[in-house]
C-alpha cells in the first residue's frame, strides 16, 4: 500500500482540507498521512472560529520523521495560512523527494476574482514558488491568474486560447502539469483542462450543477490524488475527481439534513471506491 502525506489545515467542523483528505485518500486504499499547519474550530465562512498556528511544529515533525526513515510515495497540499508556511512547505518538499514520489499543490488561495480575505497581495508569489517544485498544481482560473498575474476573466469571458495561455503561463512557474479547475466553454458544462510540458493536453467536462458548497476543491484534490495514487493515468484521475464532486453535490441538495457549510461526501464515498476499481481495469 502506498503512503502519501497531505500538508494542510484542520478544521475540526467544516468538510474540508484534512478532514476531507484523509477519509477520501484512505477510502481509495492509499495510507494518508497528515502534517496539519493549523487547527481551526471550523471553518471560516462560519460567523466565528478559533485558529490555533502549526508553523512551530512543522520543522520537529519533519526532523522527527527524517530520523526515522520515513518515506511518502506522495506528498499533498492544499491551504496554507502563511508566507512562511509557504517556505516550510517548500522546505518540506526539498527534504523528502525522492526521485520517484509524486508531488501536488492544490494552491487554495482565492476564487471568483479575489483572493481569501487572510491573504494580502504578497502571498501569491509566495505559493508561486511552492508551485515550482510540484508535479502536478490544480489551480482554479482565480488563482492562477494570481500565480501567473494574466489578468483575470469570468466565466462566460473566455475562450480556449485564453485558457491554453493561462496553462502554459503555469507551466513556466516550474511545475511539470498544470491543471485548471472550474473551466467552462459553454452553459451547463464545468470541467478541467490540463497541459504538460512534453505538450500533452487533455480536458473533460461534466454537468455544471446550480448549487454551490464549501470544499469542492478539496474534495476534487484529494479524490484526483487518490486516483494517481492507485495508478490511474493523469486524465482518468481528473475525470474520476470531476464525477465524484458532482454525486457529492447532488446527494447534498437532494439531502433533508444538507448542512450549508459543505458538501455531503461520506455517502458518495462507496460509489467513488466502485468506480475507482472499475476504471483501474
Amino acid at each position: 500500500m502506498k503512503r502519501i502525506v497531505t500538508v494542510q489545515d484542520i478544521s475540526c467542523i467544516g468538510r474540508c482540507s484534512i478532514t476531507v483528505a484523509l477519509p477520501v485518500i484512505s477510502a481509495m486504499g492509499v495510507e494518508c498521512g497528515i502534517l496539519p499547519t493549523a487547527v481551526l474550530s471550523n471553518h471560516t465562512m462560519f460567523r466565528s472560529f478559533t485558529c490555533k498556528d502549526l508553523s512551530d511544529q512543522i520543522e520537529p515533525i519533519a526532523d522527527t520523521w527524517e530520523k526515522e526513515g520515513i518515506t511518502f510515495d506522495g506528498i499533498y497540499t492544499g491551504y496554507l495560512a502563511s508566507r512562511e508556511q509557504c517556505g516550510q512547505t517548500a522546505d518540506f518538499f526539498d527534504r523528502f523527494r525522492t526521485g520517484e514520489n509524486l508531488i501536488l499543490v492544490d494552491p487554495a488561495m482565492a476564487d471568483n476574482g479575489q483572493l481569501y480575505p487572510a491573504f494580502d497581495e504578497s502571498f501569491p508569489s509566495a505559493m508561486a514558488k511552492v508551485c515550482a517544485k510540484a508535479d502536478v498544481i490544480l489551480p482554479n482560473i482565480t488563482e492562477a491568474c494570481l500565480l501567473t498575474g494574466m489578468p483575470y476573466r469570468q466565466e462566460g469571458k473566455y475562450d480556449e486560447t485564453y485558457i491554453h495561455e493561462l496553462l502554459q503561463r503555469l507551466l513556466e512557474l516550474g511545475c511539470r502539469t498544470a491543471v485548471l479547475t472550474g473551466v467552462s466553454f459553454e452553459p451547463g458544462r464545468l470541467g478541467v483542462a490540463s497541459l504538460d510540458r512534453d505538450g500533452n493536453e487533455f480536458s473533460y467536462f461534466t454537468k455544471k450543477c446550480p448549487q454551490s458548497y464549501h470544499g469542492t476543491g478539496d474534495l476534487y484534490s484529494s479524490a484526483a490524488f487518490g486516483g494517481l495514487m492507485r495508478g490511474l493515468e493523469l486524465g482518468d484521475a481528473l475525470a474520476l475527481a470531476a464525477d465524484f464532486v458532482v454525486m457529492c453535490i447532488e446527494a447534498t441538495a437532494d439531502a433533508s439534513d444538507a448542512r450549508w457549510y459543505a458538501a455531503e461526501f461520506e455517502s458518495q464515498i462507496p460509489w467513488l471506491c466502485r468506480e475507482l476499481e472499475e476504471r483501474m481495469k
